[in-house]
């Protein structure tokens, strides 16, 4: 079973939002995901990506291979926090 994370579209039309789900990777855009591990918003001024870090390292060490939008947006959410200072 091979496994990707990728995004799955949960918005309206002309209001995208998805959610970060990890899925087999013969399986439908929106099909049953085998874990949601945080929510993708693009239209947000603020923090647009809310990620279980915990779990995408998880399943990253498992074989689970991200797509090429997911693995710039887990590479842009890694450097985030320390931009920002702990208050």
């Amino acid at each position: 079973m091979a496994l990707k994370i990728r995004l799955t579209r949960i918005g309206t039309t002309h209001q995208p939002h998805y959610r970060v789900v990890v899925a087999e990777a013969r399986s439908r855009r929106d099909g049953d995901p085998v874990e949601v591990i945080g929510t993708y918003d693009p239209r947000t001024k603020g923090q647009q990506v809310k990620l279980d870090l915990g779990r995408v390292d998880y399943w990253l060490s498992k074989g689970a291979k991200p797509s090429d939008t997911l693995h710039a947006i887990i590479k842009r959410y890694r450097r985030a926090p320390a931009a920002v200072p702990a208050a």
